[in-house]
């Protein structure tokens, strides 16, 4: 096993996403990890040695810290099984890209029967067993006294619980997402049984963990229905990107980074770009709907029938570098969130790339989202609810306007508090206080 440094208070930060796994999974302790050591902590990341991962991005492994041990242990996985029938429907559902109820074949509803039932909390869960004794033996002979376990998947949660009941050691549950209110929860066809048994396992973990970190402040609100343990939040947030500065696209272009899910497709959106098509001459010769990032069938149909293919540049999956790229090269950049009460409280990751990158947002949500507060406050967009096509076609003609006389840019205010660097000052201020 690998030996610790001289640095100061060693944490152990146990994660499934690691570089070279892609996406905004691997991303908060990614960076976390980089700018610890700044802090007088020793970070030592514990990781699956043959993950399955369903976007890879090798570019991530050239921002590993050189200041962290990492530490690796085996994995079995169901989803090794399972692409043998499909890879594609496996790595869409691992991904969290789940097919409309009303399109799901008969394979992708056993797929996410058996995915919601049988591997409670998810499909990880045959690493916690094997992870606690491997951890337990490195604790002891490295005198480990704080642990972080990052979900999801949220099985990990359950390698902190159990090492914490055996090892005198202080446990941080790591919530990047909710747990039982997580948008695609309710679509994993769960029984009675399996439903119960994740709230079991979510009061169990939360009332056991000697502090809770949660992303946003309604994920906050609601784990203290639940638990009269300390919730901190700390959200995602930006790093400075060494990235060469391009040109804008000399298109019209809105920009939607990342994943685009089924629950995501803005009808409103379409529907406005129609509008503006039918309705202003010049906007055909100007607009491109540019999609970088894995993209639902449901969306692209769509787009289509809407007969808005002709102005689509769908890119595909790209480097977490070359994302950044395209978000300061695009003219407008599209934040999408499912319209449903329980993604309130989701903060994508990318917002805080977004607000960077100088270029204006436009973000539809659900009424109260927290990341409606965080572009309001740093003036970075406008966003929008899913009554509110009136103010949206408004607001996207203003943009197209400034376009035309090469004005539309964002004018940003406060964002320093969003910056990786200050988000690991509170998280080791956090971790110290409480070691």
């Amino acid at each position: 096993m690998p030996s610790l440094g001289v640095m100061g208070t060693k944490i152990l930060i146990i994660t499934y996403y690691w570089p070279p796994a892609g996406g905004p999974g691997v991303q908060r302790w990614l960076k976390f990890v980089k700018y610890l050591p700044d802090f007088g902590i020793q970070p030592i990341v514990y990781i699956p040695e043959n993950p399955t991962y369903p976007i890879i991005d090798e570019k991530l492994l050239e921002e590993v810290s050189n200041k962290a041990i990492i530490l690796k242990h085996t994995i079995f996985e169901p989803y090794q099984l399972a692409s043998f029938f499909s890879k594609n429907k496996t790595k869409k559902i691992s991904s969290g890209i789940i097919p409309n109820q009303k399109k799901q074949s008969l394979l992708d509803k056993i797929f996410l029967w058996i995915r919601g039932n049988l591997f409670i909390p998810d499909a990880r869960v045959f690493w916690v067993k094997p992870s606690v004794a491997f951890l337990e033996k490195y604790i002891q002979e490295n005198n480990i006294t704080t642990i972080i376990t990052s979900g999801p998947p949220h099985s990990l949660h359950l390698i902190g619980f159990q090492l914490q009941k055996k090892q005198n050691v202080k446990w941080f549950a790591d919530f990047r997402d909710p747990w039982t209110t997580i948008g695609y929860h309710k679509s994993l066809r769960l029984s009675a049984f399996a439903a119960q048994k994740h709230k079991k396992l979510e009061h169990q973990v939360l009332n056991a963990a000697d502090a809770i970190i949660v992303t946003s402040k309604t994920t906050k609100t609601e784990f203290h229905a639940l638990t009269s343990k300390p919730i901190a939040v700390i959200t995602n947030g930006y790093d400075f990107e060494n990235v060469a500065k391009e040109a804008l696209d000399t298109a019209f272009s809105l920009a939607h980074i990342g994943s685009f899910l089924s629950e995501r497709n803005p009808k409103m959106l379409w529907e406005v770009l129609v509008e503006l098509l039918n309705e202003i001459p010049d906007f055909k010769t100007h607009l491109e709907l540019k999609l970088i990032g894995a993209v639902s069938q449901e969306v692209l149909e769509t787009i289509h029938q809407f007969g808005l293919h002709s102005y689509l540049n769908n890119l595909g999956y790209v480097s977490h570098q070359e994302a950044i790229v395209q978000q300061r090269k695009s003219q407008v950049l599209l934040l999408i969130e499912i319209d449903s009460e329980d993604t309130k409280s989701i903060i994508p990751g990318k917002l805080f790339e977004y607000m960077v990158s100088e270029r204006p947002i436009i973000a539809i949500g659900p009424k109260g989202s927290d990341f409606a507060e965080i572009i309001t406050n740093t003036n970075t967009g406008v966003f929008f609810d899913y009554s509110e096509k009136t103010k949206l076609k408004s607001v996207i003609l203003g943009f197209y306007n400034q376009f035309l006389e090469g004005k539309l840019q964002s004018n940003a205010v406060g964002l320093q508090h969003y910056s990786r660097k200050n988000l690991t000052n509170e998280l080791a201020k956090l971790l110290t206080s409480n070691a």
